[in-house]
This record gives structure tokens, C-alpha cells and sequence, in this order.
């Protein structure tokens, strides 16, 4: 498409300090036309670095644009969608006036916005329930019903923070076909824990850790990280159990008295271990061990 090209959103060394806490640190990196994936553990500051591009917040120091018009300005706004992690409904609402409420927020014409609300209730699946209360809807339908609102003013750049919370697994594949579609002709950025949703959609993955841009690249490329440091293994109880204190377990079951192991490990980690093909999975339990133990949610 004519204009595809010229798609560049660019994070110019972006950091956003709360008191003496950096929650993001000296970031960098430019987005183009595509859908990316933003991986971290709770606190890695992406929900920060979000806002930041939503202009919601000011960073600290760095600069944010997109085909150099500033995030802080009306014009960027006018082309942004946006879903926050924690969406606010009109309970009383009906799907379609809370639709056309937002569109009226955004500036959207009257006639517009009532043609654009029933094109975006029929994709995300939500048609027969326009004239419906909000307040009955399941948290998968608001879930779409977020992705709706986000969509009324056709952005150029789409910024979903955990869209696919409260969606069940079929829906969530759903979302997933329908985001890869949107994503030819515009920037797409979502962040979600469920590390099978970016790896199935994204064209480039993004990791974060501790308020920094650790890792940018495709699939294959951010894998390539841990190459030849997943294993799998059948040992003992009693040697699973000691091995689960040094390694990032990710996956365990029992076998004919003995027990699978598939860990994450820099060397061998027994005799008997072999190496495995490795996963984004496996990445990001290999890099955010150490939150989940300390019982960061994933």
C-alpha cells in the first residue's frame, strides 16, 4: 500500500524516572508498518514505555515521534488507538452507544461513527450484542469490545496493552488473525504475558528487563539467544527436585516412576540431558526466573 514506507515511529533514547526508580531506561528502537510483540515480566516497565508512546506520559529525558510529528501533539492523537490494561466501562451502556460515546470523544462525525461502530462490532464478533448492556458481557466480550474502541478512528498506529486478558482460546486465536491482518498497513505494538500470542503474530518481538530494551528481532532471531541451553532430561524425584532449585523448570511430568524435566540451563545440567529445540517460551522463563520466583505474575 501507497504510504507503508514512510511508517516510522521512533523511540529516541526514551527514560521516565518515578522519584529514584528508572522505570525506563535510555530506550531506543524505531517501529515500522508490522505487528510487534512487547515481552516482559511484571515491572519491566512496558506498560510505562506504552504510555510514553500514547503520549500520556512525559518521559523524562528522550524524545518520541512518529514521521516526526511529537507524541505529546493532537495530530499524533488523532492517528493513535489505544487499549490500557485496565478498561473503563459504562456499565448501563449498550455496546453501540458506548461505542458511539468514545467516537464522539475522539471527535468523530455523528454519521461516521455510527457506520464505523457497526463495521467494528461485526469484527470483533460482537453484532448481535450492539444493543446489549455492557454490564452482561463476559470479560472476553469487553476484552473485544476494548479492541473495537481502540479501532473507531481507523489508527495508523494501534497500541493494545494485554488485549487478549479474559479471552478464552478460541477467541484469542481469533484476535490473533484479525491483529495480523491489521497489521499490513499500520503499527501495531501489543504487550501481553501470553508468550504463545506474540509468538504466533508478531514480525518482530521486543524484550524487556529491569526498564530495558534487552533483545529486538524476529522469532528465530530472539530464540537464537538461548540455542543450545534448553534440555530435557528423565532423572529421579529426588534429582528433579535438586535440579529445580538450580534451573528454570519449564515443563515437569511423570514417567513410569521417573520424572520429565525441560529446563533452561547455560551447560549440561545432568548426564543424561539432551538439548532441545528452544521456544520464546523457553526464552522468557530463562530471562524472568528470578521475578516469577520472587512472585512476579507471567
Amino acid at each position: 500500500m501507497e504510504g507503508m514506507n514512510v511508517m516510522e515511529l521512533i523511540i529516541d533514547r526514551v527514560t521516565k524516572n518515578y522519584g529514584s526508580k528508572i522505570a525506563c531506561d535510555r530506550i531506543s528502537t524505531t517501529l515500522h508498518n508490522g505487528v510487534y510483540g512487547l515481552l516482559g515480566a511484571n515491572g519491566a516497565g512496558k506498560t510505562t514505555l506504552m504510555r510514553m508512546m500514547c503520549g500520556l506520559s512525559k518521559p523524562t529525558s528522550g524524545n518520541i515521534s512518529y514521521n516526526g510529528i511529537d507524541v505529546s501533539r493532537e495530530e499524533y492523537r488523532d492517528m493513535l488507538g489505544y487499549l490500557p490494561q485496565n478498561f473503563g466501562y459504562y456499565p448501563e451502556f449498550t455496546a453501540q452507544d458506548f461505542m458511539m460515546y468514545i467516537a464522539a470523544l475522539k471527535g468523530i462525525p455523528k454519521s461516521r461513527a455510527k457506520a464505523r461502530t457497526a463495521e467494528l462490532l461485526e469484527m470483533v464478533s460482537l453484532k448481535n450484542e450492539a444493543r446489549k448492556k455492557i454490564k452482561i458481557f463476559s470479560g472476553g466480550m469487553k476484552q473485544r469490545l476494548g479492541i473495537a474502541q481502540a479501532m473507531l478512528n481507523d489508527p495508523q498506529i494501534l497500541i493494545l496493552d494485554e488485549p487478549t486478558a479474559g479471552l478464552d482460546p478460541k477467541e484469542r486465536v481469533k484476535f490473533r488473525n484479525m491483529i495480523s491482518r491489521m497489521g499490513a498497513d499500520r503499527i501495531i505494538l501489543l504487550s501481553t504475558h501470553i508468550v504463545s500470542d506474540i509468538e504466533h503474530i508478531a514480525n518482530t518481538i521486543l524484550v524487556m528487563k529491569s526498564g530495558q530494551l534487552i533483545h529486538e528481532g524476529s522469532l528465530d532471531e530472539i530464540i537464537s539467544v538461548i540455542g543450545g541451553k534448553v534440555w530435557e532430561c528423565i532423572v529421579s524425584a529426588k534429582t528433579a527436585d535438586e535440579l529445580s532449585l538450580k534451573y528454570p523448570i519449564i515443563n515437569t511430568r511423570n514417567e513410569n516412576g521417573s520424572v520429565f524435566l525441560r529446563l533452561v540451563s547455560d551447560k549440561k545440567p545432568c548426564g543424561n540431558a539432551e538439548n532441545a529445540q528452544a521456544t520464546l517460551e523457553d526464552l522468557y522463563l530463562y530471562y524472568f526466573n528470578e521475578e516469577m520466583t520472587e512472585g512476579c505474575a507471567i
